[in-house]
């Protein structure tokens, strides 16, 4: 990571850590992460646009170096929680979603409007509450975890968030930074967040203009969702990148970058 991007460690919402980079006073970029990840997710971010734009990447509650929470958010207390980091810095922010991230990042459009100037969302879902198959699947992975703990779960499950292409050390990257970052309480609360959630009926109230992106590889949510997700917002550009799983932001960063540079140049005639 960049000098820049090191610099990071900050507390703006009480119990909430967060990876920080660039000039304070150009546009924010609140980045989440997905479910089984952390802020050191968006280190490719953090070290590629911190030119152009403020990053901050959080720690969700109950990950990484950020506080357990007392009981559940549920999906409306992470959006809640990420509004409180936005307004903390300033906001409003674009915010950018990877997967559970994509999710908080939708509801929080939903929720507050006004502290979203746009949207990125990437390799994401409306929530596995769509099908009563996903919400039962996603529910079972906190007794998951607390069968095999979490070196052996991020083992297991790590190397399906990436192409079959996938270089080993992004593979190992991926596995470690999981492993670091989930535990119990934590990780069950956001796997029943996503089980109850489907958001498929609040993407048309959504005005903020988005960007939403998938791996063509994704085989965890997959570009069917994500075009679903494109589909029902108002404003919206679709983007398949080619050679990347799950994890696209991490496995094709300078594409990734680009779109992003890209979008914000649009929304928000950020130098491109």
């Amino acid at each position: 990571m960049t000098a820049a991007a090191a610099a990071a460690a900050t507390v703006a919402v009480a119990g909430v850590h967060t990876r920080e980079a660039g000039d304070p006073d150009a546009p924010l970029l609140l980045c989440l992460h997905g479910i089984g990840s952390s802020s050191a997710a968006f280190t490719p971010q953090l070290d590629g646009l911190a030119d152009q734009v403020r990053i901050v990447a959080w720690d969700a509650p109950g990950y990484a170096d950020s506080a357990d929470p007392a009981h559940a958010p549920g999906l409306d207390g992470y959006a809640d929680t990420a509004a409180a980091l936005i307004r903390a810095h300033g906001g409003p922010a674009h915010v950018l979603g990877v997967s559970w991230g994509g999710v908080i990042a939708l509801r929080l459009a939903t929720r507050h409007p006004d502290l979203v100037a746009s949207l990125i969302v990437a390799d994401s879902s409306r929530g596995s509450g769509t099908h009563p198959e996903k919400a039962e699947a996603m529910r079972g992975r906190a007794h998951q975890l607390a069968g095999q703990g979490p070196e052996a779960f991020a083992a297991a499950r790590g190397p399906r968030l990436v192409s079959a292409g996938a270089p080993p050390e992004l593979v190992a990257r991926v596995v470690a930074t999981m492993a670091a970052a989930i535990r119990s309480p934590g990780y069950g609360y956001a796997a029943a967040s996503m089980a109850e959630a489907d958001l498929t009926d609040d993407l048309p109230a959504i005005t903020a203009p988005a960007l939403v992106l998938c791996g063509e590889q994704d085989t965890v949510t997959g570009t069917d969702e994500s075009q679903a997700i494109a589909g029902g917002l108002t404003t919206s550009v679709y983007v398949t990148l080619s050679g990347a799983g799950h994890l696209s932001n991490q496995e094709r960063p300078e594409a990734f970058n680009a779109w992003v540079r890209a979008h914000l140049h649009v929304v928000a005639r950020v130098p491109a």
